[in-house]
This record gives structure tokens, C-alpha cells and sequence, in this order.
């Protein structure tokens, strides 16, 4: 090969690099959720916060599970809540029935007392159930019940499965009024689950605040318009473990 050609070869490749590195970088190509760019995350139990957590403005703890061999109790995942933290706070609760004993919900309002009680600003309860599309109906009919029986300075949160946004729309009509938010999951395990864009496109159908919950370090390429979404409220990352 000539001097010639090989300065041509040479220069192509440079070209390729450069365009390859340009598009990694661009604003629409796909990459790595990093949560230090994130403001709001969610906590499960198992997973051992980073020490910067105490910076953010919002923290979704898992605080307890409402099993399916128990419908009476809650499994207390945190006994001891912290003292004062900055960031505010959502007690989670996750469901894998909602036919709760009474015992179920005096509990929840005790631990949303007691965390408060230790000097942090608690914003309310989330729920983590995941409601198949065809039982969203019961589901909203559930929360309306809950909504009740919760205190007016405390908000109602749910998690959200992609899917809803396609299959139930007609049952998430019924939320509006009775949770103040919705944290739609993008993700599975620990990969994003492909086809997202299309599902968020659809949730302009659902009439309640929304949030896109991320995993940490899944693949993530925000879609043309989201944030523009009037009601789009921001991210959550869910954090988790190193591999």
C-alpha cells in the first residue's frame, strides 16, 4: 500500500472515530443512567444507599411488604427510620394482595407518624402493586379507599407499569382525584425494557401527574417531547447493587 492510500485509510478511520464519538455524545443517543445527574431515586431495601443520597430532593423508601400469605400484617423492611434527613420523603409499601386486614393500615399511618416524628419531612405513601391492566379498575376502586383513610397532609403515590399507558386507559380515568402521582417503571430487573418510547407517548392519555422511573445504569434516550408533557413531574432513578 502507498504512502497515498494509507493517508487515506488513515484519515477514514480519524472520520469514522470522530463520528462515533460525536453521536455517543449527542443529546439523542442512547446511554447510561448516572444517578449523580438525577435529583429523586427510589431505595429498595437490600440496596445500600451511596452516600450521596443525602443530597437529593426526594427519596422513595421501601419500607415495608404486605405479602401474599399475609394480608393482616406489614413486613417491616426499615424498623428504625433515620433522624431529620434533608431530602423528602415517600414511605413505600409493597403489595402483592390489597384485601389488607385493618392491622395493615393502622400500621402504615403509625410508621408515617413515627418517620415524621424524627424530624423528616415525609410527603406520603406510595404503593407498589403490580396491578394487571385488566384489574386496574378494583386497583383504582383500592386506592380510593385508601385515599380515605389517609391524613390531608400526607400524598398518594403509586408505581405504574408501562403497559397501563396502552391497555388501561378507561380504568386510570378514575385515579384522577385520588393519587397525586404516578412513578411509570421503564425498566425490568436491571435492563430497560425495549419499546418505552412508544409506551410514554401513550401517557398522555393518563390524566395524573406522572414520573418516569430509570434504573441505575440501564440505557436511557429520552423521547422527543417528554418533558414538555404538561404532566410530566421529572425522573426517578431506582438505585441497585453493584453487578
Amino acid at each position: 500500500m502507498g504512502k497515498k492510500a494509507q493517508g487515506l485509510l488513515v484519515s477514514r478511520r480519524a472520520v469514522l472515530a470522530g463520528a462515533l464519538a460525536a453521536a455517543a455524545c449527542s443529546p439523542g443517543a442512547p446511554s447510561r443512567v448516572d444517578p449523580r445527574r438525577y435529583h429523586a431515586f427510589f431505595l429498595w431495601a437490600g440496596v445500600r444507599a451511596p452516600d450521596w443520597l443525602g443530597e437529593a430532593d426526594e427519596v422513595y423508601v421501601l419500607m415495608g411488604e404486605v405479602r401474599a400469605g399475609d394480608p393482616g400484617a406489614i413486613v417491616p423492611l426499615r424498623p428504625q427510620p433515620p433522624r431529620a434527613v434533608r431530602p423528602r420523603l415517600w414511605l413505600t409499601v409493597r403489595a402483592e394482595r390489597l384485601d389488607w386486614g385493618e392491622g395493615v393500615y393502622a400500621r402504615l399511618l403509625a410508621e408515617l407518624s413515627r418517620w415524621e416524628a424524627r424530624g423528616n419531612r415525609v410527603i406520603g405513601l406510595q404503593v407498589d402493586f403490580d396491578a394487571a391492566t385488566r384489574g386496574l379498575e378494583g386497583y383504582a376502586a383500592f386506592l380510593a379507599a385508601l385515599r380515605r383513610r389517609l391524613p390531608p397532609r400526607w400524598r398518594l403515590s403509586i408505581t405504574g407499569l408501562l403497559d397501563w399507558s396502552a391497555n388501561g386507559t378507561v380504568a386510570l380515568g378514575s385515579l384522577a382525584g385520588t393519587v397525586d402521582e404516578m412513578v411509570v417503571q421503564t425498566y425490568q430487573g436491571r435492563s430497560t425494557i425495549p419499546g418505552y418510547a412508544d409506551y410514554l407517548r401513550r401517557m398522555e392519555r393518563v390524566p395524573v401527574p406522572w414520573k418516569v422511573g430509570l434504573v441505575e445504569r440501564g440505557e436511557w434516550q429520552e423521547p422527543p417531547g417528554l418533558t414538555r408533557h404538561p404532566l410530566f413531574r421529572g425522573y426517578v432513578v431506582f438505585l441497585v447493587n453493584p453487578a
